[in-house]
């Protein structure tokens, strides 16, 4: 059953109301696609901080009107990949982080260091452990 804006976790309820919104749109979207509600939660929240305090007034708006507990599940959304380590690789002259398993790299970088530090903030979340490649592997 989806969360609303009377029925979510305690974990929100200090946040602005938008805010909020936002954590329950996320982690709606994330149960559909299969997610367990101990993993959406966190990461719901982590995002929605986020997307909080750089959203635009017209996202702001949008949100405002959005039915946030309806959601269609994602084809491409593979939750199990969250078990999996995080490796990061250097190709076509960037560094990428990616989970093992997947299909594409999640994020790119121009240096080593800021996607080390990616791949470890991901590994931390999941509790799984960074792989990292050299230049040349």
């Amino acid at each position: 059953m989806p969360w609303t804006l009377d029925d979510y976790p305690n974990t929100w309820k200090n946040m602005d109301e938008l805010e909020r919104k936002k954590a329950i749109d996320i982690a709606n979207a994330m149960l559909e696609d299969g997610y367990e509600e101990g993993r959406a939660i966190p990461i719901a929240t982590e995002q929605a901080e986020n997307w909080y305090k750089d959203a635009t007034k017209k996202e702001l708006d949008e949100l405002k009107h959005k039915d946030v507990t309806k959601h269609q599940k994602d084809k491409d959304a593979n939750p199990e990949l969250n078990e999996n380590d995080v490796e990061v690789y250097k190709e076509d002259g960037k560094w990428k982080v990616r989970t093992y398993g997947a299909k594409r790299a999640a994020d790119d970088y121009d240096n080593k260091e800021e996607a080390v530090k990616r791949a470890e903030h991901i590994a931390d979340n999941r509790g799984t452990k960074v792989h990292v490649k050299k230049a040349d592997e």
